[in-house]
């Protein structure tokens, strides 16, 4: 057996022995979400929007739940996919509307953004929802010093390290309140169009849409899956349902039977 082969075997023995880590997995380890429901973001955080206006992250709560996404605008690919995918979800979602019921709000995890791209981010996004009204107000892409970027990211939970030019970071749409508190995370680039629907009329607590009836059955019916990360059928509250549903028709239906055949049943001379 060569030496060296030897000597790796040893060194497997030895407890405390440990070998050279790859770089890549300390990178993973740091980045991540520690979900924080209910937490509260700071609305007197002052960020810019790409107009260059100067605004609060206060200014978009209170009408409505609101959809923060933490990206950075010279990301290469992974954020530009996101706002793609995100858009065309948004289109999916039948009954709410970006242009009333809801807002996107970007902040950039960059501190050093340049206001030029962040314009061109914000067009460029924009461009993906033809006719949507006071696009900047729906859905502003905001950046802002390293002191804002690091308390909105540590109120949510939200964590990532710059690698060289570039941000390694996780793939989050976090569900705010109107009030602005943490509802919901939604994962992945790719959200089911009904979660994110479900979301939106948990975080509102039904008060969204055109009908609160149909809000209520929707959440009645699916309950989040904590594990899948995902809204999932809640079978007892069907089966619930079901059985509400065969009572009433089973009454309905002997209901009619006795209009129709009740007098067959009365006594003999009692008609006379």
């Amino acid at each position: 057996m060569r030496p060296t082969v030897l000597l790796f075997a040893f060194l497997l023995l030895l407890p405390g022995v440990a070998l050279a880590a790859d770089p890549q997995d300390a990178v993973l380890q740091e980045v991540g979400v520690d979900e924080k429901p209910g937490a509260a973001i700071p609305g007197d955080l002052p960020f810019t929007d790409a107009s260059g206006k100067p605004v609060r992250l206060g200014d978009y709560l209170g009408a409505g739940p609101v959809l923060l996404t933490l990206n950075y605008y010279t990301c290469p690919m992974l954020c530009p996919l996101t706002f793609r995918r995100l858009s065309a979800t948004m289109a999916q979602v039948k009954g709410l509307s970006l242009a009333r019921d809801y807002r996107v709000v970007t902040v950039s995890i960059d501190p050093e953004e340049i206001p030029e791209i962040v314009r061109a981010k914000a067009n460029e996004t924009h461009a993906l929802m033809p006719g949507l009204p006071d696009a900047d107000a729906r859905w502003p892409f905001l950046y802002g010093s390293a002191g804002s970027v690091r308390r909105v990211t540590e109120s949510v939970g939200y964590r990532y390290r710059k690698v060289g030019t570039q941000f390694a970071h996780p793939t989050v749409v976090i569900v705010l309140s109107p009030g602005g508190t943490v509802s919901r995370y939604l994962y992945g680039i790719e959200i089911d169009p009904r979660d994110l629907k479900l979301a939106l009329i948990e975080a509102a607590e039904g008060k969204i849409g055109a009908s609160s009836a149909g809000n209520a059955l929707l959440m009645y019916c699916f309950r989040y899956d904590p594990v899948g990360k995902k809204y999932m059928l809640y079978a007892r509250n069907i089966m619930k349902a079901a059985g509400v549903i065969t009572v009433v028709l089973l009454a309905a239906l002997l209901a009619v039977l006795w209009r129709r055949h009740g007098g067959a049943t009365k006594p003999r001379g009692e008609g006379k």
